[in-house]
C-alpha cells in the first residue's frame, strides 16, 4: 500500500502518518525529519535546506525528488510506504509518478487532510520540538509527561522558527500557491480521499482507516 499524505503545513499530516505506520506496517518517509537530519548534522544539504525552511519557504525539487526516489526503492518498502511531505509540487508528483511507472508500480491513496488556515495557526502555536532527538507535541493534544521537557531524551523543548504566527502565514501561502493543485492533480488519478482534519486525533485516524481497509 503507497500512501500520499496531504494537507496543509500542521494539518495533521505526521501525526497520522506515523498512526497508519504502526497500524500496516509500512515505513513513514517524512522529507521534514530527512532535512531535519541533516540540518542537526550539518551536512551540505542541510545548510542548503536551513536557508528555505527558516524563512517557511519551500525546499526547492532538486534536493528532494533524488532522495526520496532512493528511499522508497530500498528493501523496508517493498510491501508499501507513506509519503510525508513530498510531493509537494507538481514537477515532484510527475517525478515519483515516472520513478514508479519505470517499477511498474504507482500509488494507491493520496489521503488530503483538510483543515482551514485560522485553525492550523492556532494549532501549530501550540506545536514544541525536540532540538536533540527531533521528537514533537504538542501543549494540548500531546503534551509532554514533564512539561517542557522531552519524553524521549530530557531535552527542554521549543516552538520551532517554522511553527511561530508568522512564518506559519508564510508557510500556508506558499502552501496554496504551489501544493494545493496536488489536490486536483490527484483528483485527476483517481485516487484522491478527503477527511476532516478538524477532528480529534482519533476521529481522523479512523476516517482514514475506513479509506484504507483493516
Amino acid at each position: 500500500m503507497k500512501i500520499i499524505m496531504l494537507g496543509a503545513p500542521g494539518a495533521g499530516k505526521g501525526t497520522q502518518a506515523k498512526l497508519i505506520s504502526e497500524k500496516y506496517g509500512i515505513p513513514h518517509i517524512s522529507t521534514g525529519d530527512i532535512f531535519r537530519a541533516n540540518i542537526k548534522n550539518d551536512t551540505e544539504l542541510g545548510k542548503k535546506a536551513k536557508v528555505y525552511m527558516d524563512k517557511g519557504e519551500l525546499v526547492p525539487d532538486e534536493l528532494t525528488c533524488e532522495l526520496v526516489v532512493d528511499r522508497i526503492a530500498q528493501d523496508d518498502c517493498k510491501k508499501g510506504f507513506i509519503l510525508d511531505g513530498f510531493p509537494r509540487t507538481i514537477p515532484q508528483a510527475d517525478a515519483l509518478k515516472e520513478a514508479l511507472q519505470q517499477r511498474g508500480e504507482a500509488m494507491d491513496f493520496a489521503i488530503d487532510i483538510d483543515v482551514p488556515d485560522d485553525f492550523i495557526i492556532n494549532r501549530m502555536g501550540g506545536r514544541r520540538a525536540c532540538p536533540n532527538c527531533g521528537a514533537t507535541y504538542h501543549i494540548v493534544n500531546i503534551p509532554p509527561k514533564k512539561e517542557g521537557l522531552c519524553d524521549v531524551c530530557g531535552s527542554p523543548l521549543v516552538l520551532r522558527d517554522d511553527d511561530q504566527p508568522e512564518t506559519v502565514k508564510k508557510r500556508l501561502d506558499v502552501y496554496h500557491a504551489q501544493t494545493e493543485p496536488l489536490i486536483d492533480y490527484y483528483k485527476k488519478e483517481g485516487i484522491l480521499r478527503k477527511v476532516d482534519g478538524t477532528q480529534e486525533m482519533e476521529q481522523v485516524f479512523a476516517a482514514i482507516t475506513s479509506v484504507l481497509g483493516e
